[in-house]
């Protein structure tokens, strides 16, 4: 399994590149992604580095399974093709879902299954439909999006609620559904409210309008700090309309964790993370010297 980085087919890289601990180009030395850049374009600019991984990220073999959104490709050459769209059945899809600790029926209800064709290859993926027409894509490996992306607002039938419930991602909300299934199979009250399911934070200017015409509103955003942003956001503008239930969930990265029974102190991500930010900025700051201060 091989990595190339900006078509230069004479520098290849293991698996291992896609994990951060790589050999840079058999000379023997180990390291991040950014000492990998280093190496590669013989620079120790960090910020240059950074803009040379972004390039060449989409480039990387789909093989090691990269996260991608269909929403990066140029129309001339989408990244999915003959996409068609049936009920969700495939057992592969709805074990992952089981995994997840979600309701296939549940997901049965609200999704799609998808298939397409990225560069020449055929993939199947979970599909959830949002309001312009587009889907959030999502399968055990990526997820992505199917292009227009947009919000998604489930609306009930008959009079209009008063209430609305607000999620990040469309899996934050087949987790509430399961949770309410779950605590009482006889009276779950999934009727009983309107929803919104941002698929991204950065979507959350096109919910607030909709969001207006609620009395009450209940924020089920992830406890991360995007999250908590956009939670502030609407406090200052629908004040106490807006009820923010992630209370409820405070140990837990988001409502997904919640249901699978992962608290935060049990993610290695967010350390991981925190790692890479460190190491990023130690390069970035100059040698010390030695000596003597004066």
């Amino acid at each position: 399994m091989q990595v190339r980085f900006g078509g230069r087919y004479e520098e290849t890289y293991c698996r291992k590149a896609a994990r951060r601990l790589v050999p840079s180009l058999r000379i023997g030395k180990g390291g991040n992604i950014i000492a990998l850049a280093s190496e590669l374009y013989r620079s120790d600019n960090v910020p240059y580095l950074l803009e040379c991984i972004a390039k060449q990220t989409p480039h990387l073999h789909t093989a090691i399974h990269v996260p991608f959104s269909f929403g990066r490709q140029s129309v001339s050459e989408p990244m999915y093709r003959h996409l068609q769209v049936s009920e969700l059945s495939s057992p592969v899809l709805l074990s992952y879902l089981q995994e997840r600790g979600i309701s296939t029926e549940l997901a049965k209800r609200e999704c799609k299954e998808l298939h397409f064709e990225n560069k020449g290859r055929p993939y199947f993926a979970i599909g959830f439909p949002n309001m312009a027409g587009g889907y959030e894509v999502r399968n055990r490996y990526f997820k992505g999006c199917v292009a227009p992306k947009d919000i998604t607002h489930i609306r009930q039938s008959g009079e209009q609620p008063t209430t609305c419930y607000l999620f990040e991602g469309f899996m934050d909300y087949l987790s509430f559904l399961s949770i309410r299934v779950r605590n009482n199979p006889q009276c779950p009250r999934l009727t009983t409210q309107d929803y919104i399911i941002l698929n991204s934070v950065s979507n959350l200017a096109k919910a607030e309008g909709i969001l207006a015409d609620y009395s009450q509103i209940g924020c089920f955003l992830d406890n991360d700090t995007a999250g908590r942003t956009a939670c502030e956001h609407l406090q200052a503008r629908f004040g106490e309309r807006l009820s923010d239930k992630s209370i409820h969930y405070s140990e837990y990265k988001d409502l997904n964790d919640y249901l699978c029974g992962k608290p935060l102190s049990q993610s290695a991500e967010p350390m991981k993370q925190e790692r890479q930010v460190q190491s990023a900025r130690r390069m970035m700051q100059p040698p010390k010297k030695r000596g003597l201060k004066m």
